[in-house]
């Protein structure tokens, strides 16, 4: 049909307008509707509603969230066991549970949301904000904020390695610390106020309680669950944290490899050796000793499935994979080739992402010789 055609051409303008903008896509943990599983999807986030598909490749949504007068909740605290978990819940009061695999990547996945939200009820359309941060504090202090400040190595709250009850704990600080802190940075005014704060940053994720006096008072729902106490103790979320024992001189040496802090943290596709197959795992690079270990999305942290010493390693990106059906994954790929000449393959899940990836490798593979 010619394309000058004025009536054509209006209606094909219309129905562009009318298509939906992508704002985020990516890899979630998301909780099954009918049963209790939780699982790794593909999710995209539009500006009127979340569709999530059983794989990235798909072509048709596995489900669709509608956004019109829904609501967002995050924190969402209704399991006790998993962290970064935030709620959507449809007006058809449905609730739907994501985790997240890191803090960072729940705060622009909330952000994002809350913004559509907001643009649907105003029947505005979603534009990105400025990401420049204002280096003074609002009156009303934005938490993100804070952290961002009170993690800075030079100026922040100074993590320490501890020593409690036969066990040590890494990259942790007291709770008294964090008041401390918090006042002599001129952010509270007196310790009831830097208690008020600390609680705040415990209840959103930012900060997370390590030995049992810290989890203690956390679990108890008091209405200040952070304790100003150098009993207790805490650590940032995203850091390197990890609590040791003096059992035998194993645990120490395998310990060792946790040391590192991190340095960047997501979900990957990974292939299997075996099997060749292709799965969805949260990997956790960390410094020297240079070490990237990979977990099962939908589980803890406690136990990783696997890890690749990166200390003379090679990592370059790839166009295919050896072994591997196009139809199962395409595009955004890499490898990794250790010194011991084991390759693994990975697939990012853009090609910003796999350069961010390769990067930070490449640097936390010198950091490590």
């Amino acid at each position: 049909m010619d394309l000058r055609n004025e009536t054509y051409r209006d209606s094909l303008l219309y129905f562009i307008a009318m298509e939906p903008t992508t704002i985020r896509e990516g890899y979630l943990v998301k909780k099954g509707t009918l049963l209790n599983s939780w699982k790794v999807v593909w999710v995209v986030l539009a500006d009127d509603a979340i569709e999530f598909y059983k794989k990235k490749t798909d072509n048709s949504p596995k489900g669709m969230i509608p956004l019109k007068d829904a609501k967002l909740t995050s924190p969402c605290q209704d399991f006790t066991k998993r962290t970064l978990v935030f709620k959507v819940s449809t007006a058809k009061n449905q609730d739907h549970f994501f985790q997240a695999s890191h803090l960072e990547e729940r705060e622009v996945w909330v952000k994002d949301i809350k913004r559509a939200l907001t643009c649907l009820q105003g029947g505005k359309k979603f534009a990105r904000k400025s990401t420049r941060r204002s280096i003074r504090l609002p009156e009303n202090v934005n938490l993100s904020e804070l952290y961002v400040l009170m993690k800075d190595q030079d100026s922040g709250v100074k993590e320490l390695k501890v020593e409690k009850d036969k066990r040590l704990f890494n990259h942790c600080f007291t709770g008294n610390n964090v008041i401390d802190w918090l006042i002599s940075e001129g952010k509270a005014r007196n310790r009831a106020e830097g208690l008020m704060l600390a609680t705040g940053l415990l209840n959103e994720g930012f900060l997370l309680p390590a030995g049992d006096v810290s989890k203690d008072g956390a679990e108890k729902g008091a209405e200040c669950v952070f304790l100003d106490q150098i009993e207790a103790l805490y650590y940032f979320a995203d850091s390197g944290f990890f609590c040791e024992g003096y059992s035998s001189d194993e645990d120490v040496i395998m310990k060792e490899e946790f040391r590192g802090a991190i340095v960047k943290q997501g979900c990957l596709l990974k292939q299997g050796h075996r099997r060749k197959n292709w799965k969805v795992r949260k990997f956790i690079l960390r410094d020297d000793p240079a070490y990237i270990h990979y977990y099962d999305a939908t589980k803890g942290e406690d136990d990783p499935l696997g890890s690749i010493h990166l200390r003379g390693s090679v990592v370059t990106a790839v166009e295919y994979v050896p072994d591997s059906k196009r139809q199962e994954v395409d595009g955004n790929l890499f490898e990794i080739i250790t010194s011991d000449e084991v390759h693994y393959y990975l697939q990012a899940a853009t090609a910003d992402e796999r350069k961010d990836w390769i990067k930070a490798i490449q640097s936390v593979a010198k950091m490590g010789k």
